[in-house]
């Protein structure tokens, strides 16, 4: 391992400026997938360890809310330049704890820092209204303030970037932080306390907790000092976060799952959609919210389509994240082989056809073999159930009406794709799918500058783009009267 790595690999919690273990010294053991081994241990912190970082940052919050947007900005820009002084050593940590490959946790980094670069721009412009008055002697304002202390938490797919998502528009608008990154990539997450700490941020500002997710997750959720939660991360405990928020009604940005379909029609470049398809599915082994869970292809290319994309994806090359030229690194856990199994297990049961892999991969562990399946079904479990690994289930559908009804036949809705070389289909398409994020002739389609976020069962709240800062804002309404004019 790298020294600069080892810097970042940090085997405490970071709270009111401080490193410390947890009150019971217990800890939790983090495994490399790609080999099983143990790496370190974080803390297992609880309930009280989250309660004191949550006194802190709001502690912290009284003096940092009243910083001006420009101070906040620099202090942004300066935790941007040391993510990517040490983008490297960044991205071999990510690679060590969850597994994708050396050149995808580089991007995630970059994508991390580009989130705060945007953010500390973005702070700088949260304005405010003068509205004409009805009256002749009242002035009327409209003011947007910081909610105040935010709980962010993380999943392990995305470990670096979900949580610049929510720190960087936190910070920017004068919030404060309490942070619990997944149990399976926790040190991506602690370093951002190496991060915060260098770049300058007050103690408290920023506060890093790992251990028991229910127990931490209660106190966030309940504690009346805490105003808003932002989670990414499955609908099932999005639902749940959401119900234990009312109780002190804070707001709530949830990131949750999702079912994407990737819709080839015949007048598309079938080339172009076999890169796209590739991109859209192996990123990430398949472990990815956006990542196409279901292909439909147009009866007239289907066969071709199959062939091209099981070609391609036979060609991809898995293993360590770190070894050179790696494609596809390993799944997160066993738990996630047996339920790829599963659904492979469903479809073939029901008719379908594995056209490539299928199976283990023989490099053991939890590695899998990127997979496609042809002849699939509506009745076939990944029909409704996120995949999160990397199988291509293919339908064949007939018009364009049948594409769009099946694409919405789920409760969710975050991303899309499909791909066409008619102007008048693309509209069509594009209104008729009910997602929040849609990309035509693209399989990669997330970028800071855009709004992030789904609709239905896939969540609330927009992260990225002018519209990501307002889940952490209060909007206030000031009426001056007496002013005798």
């Amino acid at each position: 391992m790298l020294q600069k790595t080892s810097h970042f690999m940090r085997q405490a919690n970071f709270i009111d400026g401080a490193w410390v273990k947890a009150d019971s010294g217990q800890t939790i053991d983090v495994v490399n997938p790609a080999n099983g081994q143990t790496i370190g241990t974080v803390p297992r912190a609880g309930t009280a360890e989250t309660r004191r970082a949550i006194e802190a940052a709001d502690v912290a919050f009284r003096s940092w809310k009243r910083t001006s947007a420009d101070h906040r900005a620099k202090l942004l820009r300066k935790l941007h330049d040391a993510i990517m002084d040490n983008q490297d050593a960044l991205a071999e940590l990510l690679v060590m704890e969850q597994g994708k490959s050396l050149a995808e946790a580089k991007g995630e980094v970059g994508m991390s820092a580009a989130y705060i670069l945007w953010y500390a721009e973005e702070g700088r412009r949260v304005y405010g209204d003068v509205v004409p008055s009805p009256w002749a002697d009242r002035r009327i304002l409209v003011t947007k303030e910081p909610v105040g202390v935010i709980g962010a938490i993380t999943p392990w797919n995305f470990p670096s970037s979900m949580l610049a998502r929510k720190l960087g528009p936190a910070l920017a608008s004068g919030c404060t932080a309490v942070a619990k990154p997944a149990s399976q990539t926790p040190y991506s997450g602690l370093a951002w306390g190496v991060l915060c700490e260098e770049a300058g941020f007050p103690k408290g500002v920023v506060n890093i907790v790992t251990g028991a997710a229910s127990e931490i997750g209660d106190e966030l959720c309940e504690n009346p000092l805490v105003r808003k939660i932002t989670f990414t991360g499955s609908t099932e405990v999005g639902k749940t976060l959401i119900k234990k928020t009312a109780g002190t009604v804070k707001k709530v940005s949830m990131e949750l799952g999702g079912n994407a379909p990737f819709i080839v029609f015949d007048d598309a470049d079938i080339d172009r959609a076999v890169e796209g398809a590739i991109a859209a599915k192996y990123r990430n082994s398949g472990q990815t919210c956006v990542c196409t869970n279901r292909f439909f292809v147009q009866a007239g290319i289907y066969d071709t389509f199959v062939e091209k994309l099981s070609a391609a994806a036979e060609k991809l090359k898995v293993g360590s994240g770190l070894e050179e030229g790696t494609q596809q690194g390993p799944l997160i856990d066993e738990k996630a082989i047996e339920k790829v199994e599963e659904l492979i297990a469903d479809a073939t049961s029901k008719g379908a056809k594995v056209t490539a892999g299928g199976a283990r991969h023989p490099l053991g562990g939890s590695f899998f073999q990127p997979t496609v399946i042809s002849n699939a079904t509506p009745d076939m479990r990944f029909m409704q159930e996120e995949i999160f690994g990397p199988v291509a289930p293919v339908f064949r559908f007939e018009t364009e009406e049948e594409a769009i009804n099946l694409a919405n036949d789920t409760v969710f809705g975050l991303a899309c794709y499909f791909y066409t070389g008619d102007l008048g289909r693309a509209f069509r398409v594009m209104e008729g799918l009910k997602y929040g994020l849609v990309g035509v002739n693209e399989g990669i389609i997330t970028t800071v500058e855009a709004p992030f976020g789904g609709l239905k069962e896939s969540g609330l709240g927009k992260e990225g783009g002018h519209q990501g800062i307002e889940d952490y804002l209060d909007t206030k309404y000031v009426c001056i009267g007496g002013l005798g004019l």
